[in-house]
């Protein structure tokens, strides 16, 4: 599996009209998580969001949230905000347009955000031009630093070194609360956490 934990300039740039990182100038980074409401990882990943006083953003899948609406319930109350990750973790490069954009809207009857996040971090330019088409606040959120958790060849302490050392105030992180990701997030989170608090780093979700 090749993929890269710290995004390249390069494809910034080639998808300038997706979001990567924020300014370095205000001193916070971003994390978000992936694929849920999942019933263990997401209560756990909120533990220690609450004992860390940080805030998130949580990507849902819309099947798992008809699945889990309590705790998509709980994600919203307890401060944190939400995006759209399509209703069936569909990979943009292998779905036509029409069917990944009605995708992306029903997901959209569970999930009330503007914000939008690619399963895979793929879609296509034309794919991105018709979903600001049909949803015209729509904010497709990409990411600079990859935690690793969904790589079950990777360790917990493999994940909290992909973030700790590269990333940097404005960063977007991307943690999985998952299944798959589960041993690897239960290890790093709280230890990237704890990371952050001492580099008084504030820890905020994706504004809307």
């Amino acid at each position: 599996m090749f993929y890269l934990t710290k995004t390249p300039a390069l494809l910034k740039a080639l998808y300038k009209s997706c979001t990567w990182n924020f300014s370095p100038a205000r001193p916070s980074v971003y994390l978000t998580f992936d694929d849920g409401p999942h019933p263990t990882a997401t209560p756990f990943v909120l533990e220690q969001l609450r004992k860390y006083e940080a805030k998130a953003t949580f990507f849902c899948i819309g099947k798992n949230v008809i699945d889990h609406p309590q705790i998509y319930q709980q994600i919203l109350e307890e401060g944190h905000h939400t995006g759209n990750h399509t209703h069936n973790h569909l990979n943009g490069w292998k779905t036509g347009t029409e069917k990944y954009i009605e995708n992306i809207l029903e997901a959209r009857k569970y999930v009330n955000s503007p914000l939008f996040r690619p399963p895979y971090g793929r879609i296509t330019p034309f794919q991105i031009k018709h979903l600001k088409k049909v949803i015209p606040n729509a904010q497709v959120i990409m990411w600079d630093v990859l935690s690793a958790d969904f790589d079950t060849e990777r360790s917990g302490e493999d994940c909290v070194q992909n973030v700790v050392f590269k990333a940097k105030a404005g960063s977007i992180i991307v943690f999985h609360d998952s299944t798959k990701a589960w041993d690897r997030l239960e290890y790093a989170l709280p230890r990237v956490l704890e990371y952050f608090r001492k580099q008084q780093l504030n820890m905020e979700a994706i504004p809307y």
